[in-house]
């Protein structure tokens, strides 16, 4: 139930996010236009363009997140690999640009991307401890049904073994 939840929660803020940003790209990109602003000689024109496919490459970019998060919510099932990928590179970036905003916008902006980061991760996580490898009779490799076989401790010290010949 909370793996739904929060792949749920965190497909509606990365749905929220694009929208905000896609606005934001195009507030910046009519400002550009409509002042006639360049930086070091180059086309205004082109600048508000290149500021209108970046909202838009961002907000699709966001919105394929939110997608396949969406999908793992409703199926309660892992996100496939390309997914995953997608994923962590959503939370990477979110992560870098975290530590950016802190200097250029404030706390604020770097507590928002930091809840969408830890969103992401958590939704990561808790799917990878359900799509543990288990055994052709649903067993996992140590034997009990329906339990993962994780260790947190080193073996014993009988069944040591050394690495070098």
């Amino acid at each position: 139930m909370l793996r739904r939840l929060v792949a749920g929660l965190a497909s509606i803020v990365l749905v929220v996010e694009a929208a905000v940003l896609v606005l934001v790209h195009i507030v910046l990109g009519k400002t550009t236009r409509n002042q006639s602003m360049s930086i070091a000689g180059m086309d205004p024109d082109v600048m508000s363009t290149a500021t209108y496919a970046m909202g838009a490459g961002i907000g699709a970019f966001l919105l394929l997140c939110a997608l396949f998060l969406a999908v793992a919510a409703v199926r309660d099932r892992a996100p496939g690999t390309f997914a995953r990928v997608v994923l962590v590179t959503a939370a990477v970036t979110h992560g870098v640009l975290g530590a950016l905003a802190v200097g250029l916008v404030g706390w604020g902006a770097f507590a928002v991307l930091m809840a969408i980061l830890c969103l992401l991760i958590l939704t990561l996580m808790l799917y990878a401890a359900r799509g543990a490898p288990q055994g052709a009779d649903g067993e996992s490799p140590g034997g009990t049904p329906g339990v993962q076989d994780v260790r947190d401790a080193p073996p014993p010290y009988g069944e040591l073994k050394p690495t070098n010949p």
